[in-house]
């Protein structure tokens, strides 16, 4: 019976590009928080609140979910590490697969590395992109000055602060497990509600001379950054039957699975489909 539907899909994929079409690329998106808790993004995680992942009870667990999330049998995987550290990434994971290499707490490393130890996966894709601002806006903020000091403190101390921080819901990993966090960072509900968190708080801010100052900064800043990611995922060489896993920041969620929906050559896959 496999045989005959591995020869089923084979003949489909040749009827696609007989007729010009591309079959879609699935990908599955897994948004997660950041183990190592770097505390970068704009909500941060207290010294008392965070958990290591390296405890026993946790890499258990991430064992679990590497075995859910394995069945959906991705074949490249996309992880959340600019173009430039390319090659420390091949060093590291190569080493892990030799078996000289003990995993750190980055989620891509307790995630993706197992996954693609588990599939005989070659290579981690590094796709990670900061953004481009408009010159007005970087200059600005590049310099010392009084106008960069009002910005700041608006990004962090503005009127919209608490309806952002309401946005993002309480974490449970410390009471729940990494799962349940997961399971709640990619709900869809709470993915848009993330995006809703962009149009306000800095999103406003304007000065006499820039008066759209807050939506240049986001264009740039989120938008554009965003982009750039997924222009990344899709420079990525693949054959009719490929599948992509992409681990990353859960806020990344809220832009990136609008594109990979929107897009002709690709197709969402939900990692709540996968994380029982």
């Amino acid at each position: 019976m496999k045989r005959i539907a591995n020869l089923t899909v084979g003949f489909l994929l040749l009827f696609m590009y007989a007729q010009g079409q591309r079959p879609q690329t699935e990908v599955l998106t897994m948004g997660t928080f950041h183990f190592a808790f770097h505390n970068r993004d704009l909500i941060k995680t207290e010294k008392k609140d965070q958990i290591d992942v390296l405890d026993k009870k946790y890499q258990v667990e991430l064992e679990d979910i590497v075995s859910q999330i394995i069945t959906f049998n991705p074949t490249i995987i996309a992880i959340e590490q600019s173009p430039e550290f390319q090659p420390r990434i091949d060093s590291i994971y190569n080493a892990y697969l030799a078996g000289t290499y003990d995993l750190g707490r980055e989620e891509y490393e307790q995630i993706g590395f197992r996954v693609g130890k588990k599939l005989n996966i070659k290579k981690m894709y590094c796709v990670n992109d900061w953004g481009r601002n408009y010159s007005s806006i970087d200059s600005l903020l590049e310099t010392d000055s009084t106008a960069r000091k009002k910005f700041m403190d608006f990004f962090y101390h503005n009127p919209d602060s608490v309806k952002i921080r309401e946005s993002f819901p309480t974490p449970v990993f410390a009471t729940k497990g990494i799962k349940a966090e997961l399971r709640i960072k990619n709900d869809e509900k709470n993915i848009q509600k993330d995006l809703g968190s962009y149009f306000i708080g800095i999103f406003k801010y304007e000065t006499g001379q820039e008066p759209f100052m807050g939506a240049d900064f986001v264009t740039g800043w989120w938008f554009n950054r965003n982009l750039r990611i997924f222009r990344n995922i899709q420079k990525i060489e693949r054959t009719p039957t490929d599948r992509i896993l992409v681990i990353y920041g859960a806020g990344h969620m809220n832009l990136l699975n609008i594109f990979i929906h929107a897009s002709p050559e690709f197709r969402l896959v939900r990692t709540n489909d996968y994380l029982k």
